[in-house]
């Protein structure tokens, strides 16, 4: 059983998401969202907005390059994620810490927008077969005769 803290925040970004790639290759993608509560005041019949709370977000992978190329300040987004605290200590030995959401999952808030949702093409890697195997792929051509010899009816298969 893992001990994550799962935390799900909606709110509007602040910045545009900032994408970078590690030095192996992989996509990381960082924002900030901003989460406001909002209240309504019976007595002067308005809604009063309360203290907002900032969260520093990160994605990983193909996740962080469709955030990256999705979203921008301002939009209203639904994150899910993990909490985590993040540690460290400053070139005059001062130790700091933060609290970070890991996005597993980031999503278009709908209730002042409309979205259009456009699949990514997934890159589909090359099968990679051994050339003598019969069973890799289906021939046009079909054998003069049976693979079992002569003794096996035509059209009966080998086995």
């Amino acid at each position: 059983m893992r001990n994550d803290l799962p935390l799900t925040v909606i709110g509007n970004l602040v910045d545009d998401p900032e994408l970078r790639f590690t030095s192996a290759g992989v996509a990381v993608a960082r924002f900030t969202v901003a989460s406001t509560p909002r209240t309504f005041d019976r007595d002067t019949n308005t809604w009063r907005d309360g203290e907002s709370t900032f969260l520093d977000c990160s994605c990983w992978r193909q996740l962080a390059e469709n955030v990256a190329g999705s979203l921008s300040k301002g939009s209203r987004v639904v994150v899910a994620g993990r909490l985590r605290t993040d540690r460290w200590e400053t070139p005059e030995g001062e130790k700091r810490s933060r609290m970070v959401l890991d996005a597993d999952d980031v999503g278009a808030s709908m209730t002042f927008a409309t979205v259009t949702i456009t699949r990514t093409a997934r890159p589909v890697p090359p099968r990679e077969t051994a050339p003598d195997d019969p069973w890799a792929t289906a021939s046009p051509v079909r054998p003069s005769e049976p693979a079992g010899g002569a003794d096996v009816p035509a059209g009966e298969p080998p086995f």
